[in-house]
């Protein structure tokens, strides 16, 4: 073997390494490249809740504000491309990308480079319309219906795909609140009690996967963000199928006690904060 095939041979199995994720309920991978260890986390953890042959699956990455990648405001595109390439990979039939942001949404889309990717990827990119409104009974402790967005409904899986970001009121925006992308009417009434809207909000979507974009975090001024001087590269990513786990790990990257939907979802069964993590 020539030294520089062997030098790429070397390079693969640092970016694939030979580990299994089956005894642990989350893997984290943490390297330079967002899509690496996007890939990376994804097949240690296992494919069983990305997609079975056949599905239609839902990628919810959090598209919320006219942001570019390094203000951390939304999730990394290429995150975003290695969760949906994963999904097809796993035997996705389709894959839809779609939120509900809160600046106007084609260019929210497209500033984030999440539209760019997710179509690169072979992705559906859909705006959403408020023809696509449906009533539903959410049956939460707080939210009991509410108008919820059709698309979210149709599909065999949903997986979240939020960022690591600070929340001006609910302290943090991680996999949990992230679902209120797939709701329409006024959310600022969530806010009233907002840790528990979003718990009622995860217990109603279930999303089969988390995948939790902690490349760049944004530490304060959020959700919009926009100062580079408050983003912090950590260069993470952390996949699990167990909401609690996922945001009391990303409160803690915030450097946040218990957050009191983690609480919460605790409470209501939805998962542990005390997760065992593979470390790769």
């Amino acid at each position: 073997m020539k030294r520089r095939e062997f030098l790429k041979a070397l390079a693969a199995s640092l970016v694939f390494p030979l580990v299994s994720g089956e005894n642990y309920q989350g893997v984290e991978a943490y390297g330079d490249d967002p899509y690496e260890i996007t890939r990376r986390a994804l097949r240690s953890y296992g494919t069983k809740k990305l997609a079975s042959r056949g599905d239609v699956v839902l990628v919810k990455p959090n598209i919320g504000w006219d942001r570019r990648p390094e203000q951390a405001a939304d999730t990394n595109p290429e995150v975003v491309r290695a969760v949906v390439e994963a999904a097809y990979e796993a035997g996705a039939k389709k894959v839809l990308v779609l939120d509900n942001p809160c600046n106007p949404a084609k260019r929210t889309y497209y500033r984030s480079g999440i539209a760019r990717a997710a179509k690169r990827a072979g992705a559906e990119v859909l705006f959403l319309r408020e023809g696509d409104l449906v009533k539903k009974k959410i049956g939460g402790e707080f939210l009991k219906e509410w108008e919820v967005y059709r698309q979210a409904l149709k599909v065999d899986r949903i997986i979240d795909v939020p960022i690591v970001k600070h929340h001006s009121l609910a302290g943090a925006t991680i996999s949990m609140k992230n679902l209120m992308g797939l709701i329409g009417g006024r959310r600022g009434y969530l806010h009233r009690r907002i840790h528990t809207a979003i718990v009622d909000l995860t217990q109603f979507f279930r999303p089969t996967l988390y995948v939790v974009d902690a490349y760049r975090v944004l530490k304060a001024h959020g959700p919009v963000g926009g100062n580079l001087a408050d983003v912090s590269l950590r260069k993470r990513v952390l996949v699990t199928s167990d909401p609690v786990g996922a945001d009391y790990w990303g409160a803690k990257l915030l450097g946040l006690a218990e957050p009191p939907w983690v609480k919460i979802g605790q409470e209501r069964g939805l998962g542990r904060k005390d997760i065992k993590i593979l470390r790769i």
